[in-house]
């Protein structure tokens, strides 16, 4: 069984903060069921990556870098693109001196 969008995001938020990292949510989508889409910020050479929600075969929450950049602003056009397609969707934004994630589910492409 899946976690509701506000529970599963507001334990990626203390995981993190857990961490050491500062985490907000950036958008804030439907409680239940909004896809999510992660921001993490590398504070020491100020580079971001993406994270977006997908389901596997079986249902199980995963994920995937939608895009790459070395271009903040090009990160964020996605996400706009993305809340025009879904205005469900809930945007996390995490600031951390090492990049980290702080996702527990299986990234796609080998993330850590």
């Amino acid at each position: 069984m899946l976690l509701s969008s506000d529970l599963w995001v507001s334990a990626l938020i203390r995981r993190a903060e857990l961490g050491g990292a500062f985490a907000t949510v950036a958008r804030k989508g439907d409680a239940r069921a909004g896809t999510v889409i992660v921001k993490a910020f590398d504070t020491s050479n100020r580079r971001a990556r993406l994270y977006s929600e997908a389901f596997g075969p079986d249902g199980e929450r995963l994920w995937m870098q939608p895009v790459e950049s070395e271009f903040e602003s090009e990160l964020d056009a996605y996400i706009q693109r993305q809340i025009g397609y879904d205005p469900d969707l809930w945007v996390v934004e995490i600031e951390d001196r090492q990049g980290r994630h702080f996702i527990t589910e299986k990234v796609a492409g080998g993330g850590e």
